[in-house]
């Protein structure tokens, strides 16, 4: 695909909304602008977001508590490309369970992937929908550093990179998986240290790479 004079809308967390690059114009979607000429590169990238609806909402007003299937309601509607970069914050510090694949309802991360899917494809549906895979980060395995609340289940990161991958399938939506295949392994040290300042948001020299990755991706739809 030709991406100059594109309009993108890019829907995500902390990783998109810039967190770790130096400056606002070193973040992924900015890099991806500048690099590709496109006419419109929309951040809707807010710290903190998850995919899946949480049950307990101290403050509705509160934009980290919108999910994403609430944003991506407000977002423009003459995009070219839109794409989805979420998932860390479901498995990190989400009260939603993972659920199953034929879960229907936004209050389990399966569940809320496919409600997000249809969606997107109601209000675009001329248009190319993406989602990419979270990345690999420190302790994606559960235990220290990650606060789901008591009760909620525990699972691996995989096991969401897994649902992301399977719920797309179902609606035939391209997946960039930067956890199988993105050289992007903050879980591994040498690797964080290079990419990342703490082994989850990716530093200026990350932000390069992902937009690397990103934009090859896109060209190849």
């Amino acid at each position: 695909m030709e991406l100059k004079g594109k309009k993108i809308n890019f829907l995500g967390d902390s990783i998109t909304e810039g967190c770790g690059a130096s400056a606002p114009e070193k973040c992924y979607v900015e890099l991806l602008k500048e690099k590709y000429h496109l006419k419109e590169a929309r951040n809707y990238g807010i710290g903190g977001t998850r995919i899946a609806r949480q049950s307990e909402i101290k403050d509705p007003n509160c934009l980290r508590d919108k999910d994403f299937i609430m944003r991506a309601e407000d977002m423009d509607e003459d995009a070219d490309i839109i794409v989805v970069f979420g998932g860390t914050n479901d498995y990190g510090n989400g009260q939603a369970p993972l659920g199953s694949i034929e879960d229907r309802n936004a209050f389990t991360f399966y569940g809320a992937v496919n409600v997000l899917c249809e969606n997107l494809i109601k209000k675009y549906p001329t248009s190319s929908i993406v989602f990419i895979t979270p990345m690999h980060r420190w302790n994606e395995n559960g235990g220290i550093g990650t606060w789901k609340p008591d009760g909620v289940e525990q699972r691996p990161l995989c096991d969401y990179v897994k649902a992301v991958k399977e719920a797309c399938e179902k609606y035939s939506v391209p997946v960039l998986d930067l956890f199988g295949a993105g050289q992007m392994p903050f879980n591994y040290h040498p690797w964080a240290r290079l990419y990342s300042e703490d082994g989850l948001h990716p530093n200026d020299q990350g932000y390069l790479l992902l937009a690397d990755k990103i934009g090859k991706f896109l060209e190849n739809l």
